[in-house]
């Protein structure tokens, strides 16, 4: 089986940042997935699940509710890792239009004071599994990361090929 793309990322050296993870193209539609990569994953520790939780309601609610982005918005959810999120949209934007609307969104939700959108048993599979106050922080904490050290670049790991075999360190 061949190796996914993002598991050839070095994430030994990967910063928090926002990163095009893959572009997909149906027909005459191109979508593309960014990796908004939140913590430096195996250097710093990952975010609280029910922090991250809040997070994804949190975000989904904004970004589908921004007048400039609802209509491109295909998806916005934690990675399993908890270091960070995807956000998959239609059409391909540069990292430093993402990076603006990643801060407007880090922003709301360090700013939100108010009952979490879908946190009821009818809404949510996992109502009671929230931290508004740590998500809070890690939003802030994010976007002040993107304000002043933004980083849009993989490392990729280097995979030594013997003889048309490929060695993975995973």
């Amino acid at each position: 089986m061949e190796v996914i793309p993002s598991f050839q990322v070095d994430h030994t050296n990967l910063k928090p940042g926002i990163y095009i993870s893959r572009q997909d193209v149906d027909g005459e539609s191109k979508f593309t997935t960014y990796d908004i990569r939140m913590t430096a994953p195996n250097q710093e520790p990952a975010i609280n699940p029910a922090a991250m939780h809040t997070i994804e309601h949190l975000a989904a609610t904004y970004l589908r509710n921004d007048e400039e982005w609802k209509e491109r918005v295909i998806y916005w959810g934690p990675m399993g890792c908890m270091t960070g999120s995807y956000l998959i949209v239609k059409g391909s934007y540069d990292c430093e239009i993402i990076r603006e609307l990643m801060i407007r969104t880090m922003d709301f939700i360090a700013d939100f004071n108010d009952e979490v959108p879908g946190n009821t048993p009818d809404a949510c599979g996992n109502y009671l599994m929230h931290d508004l106050p740590m998500a809070k922080w890690e939003a802030k904490r994010y976007a002040e990361r993107l304000r002043t050290a933004f980083c849009c670049e993989y490392d990729m790991l280097q995979r030594a090929d013997i003889n048309g075999m490929a060695f993975h360190d995973a």
